[in-house]
């Protein structure tokens, strides 16, 4: 379990950096330590398993991909793994995803692919199932956004 200093760490880095040329240190003030003591403690929590790692956010619509697609993909089980590792390959495919299959539902690999239009979503795909030999797949495109934010842990 993180001690205190670690939870407000993890906390502040839940949300976004600051917009500077020095975001680490503008952090490390904020959270009243030096820069190098901040990314020695971020370390250490990679180093527990307690941060996987720190990304950016892109806002997709704002630079013009504005489609996007779950790819539902039935791959035998055998192959699910080579297959996602393949699909994971797409520069496209922002995640993927191996979930169980049910009676009435014979899809057990899920990607989320993201372009400028559908077009470019289907050609995707269509490379997608030409590369890995998988042709039975759906995509299902998002009508609407409920809800899309990162998680927050403390």
């Amino acid at each position: 379990m993180p001690d205190f200093l670690e939870k407000r760490i993890i906390s502040r880095l839940q949300g976004d950096l600051p917009l500077t040329l020095t975001p680490y240190a503008d952090l490390a003030l904020e959270l009243g330590m030096g820069e190098a003591e901040l990314m020695a403690k971020i370390s250490e929590l990679r180093e527990k398993g307690l941060l996987r790692r720190i990304g950016a956010v892109l806002n997709h619509h704002n630079v013009g991909f504005s489609a996007n697609a779950m790819g539902a993909w039935q791959v035998p089980p055998e192959r699910a793994q080579e297959v996602g590792r393949q699909m994971a390959a797409f520069p496209a495919a922002s995640h993927v995803y191996e979930r169980p299959t049910y009676p009435d539902w014979r899809y057990n690999l899920f990607t989320m692919l993201h372009a400028r239009n559908r077009a470019e979503v289907e050609k995707i795909a269509g490379e997608i199932s030409r590369q890995t030999g998988i042709n039975d797949y759906l995509l299902l495109y998002s009508t609407r956004e409920f809800k899309k934010v990162s998680m927050n842990y403390f």
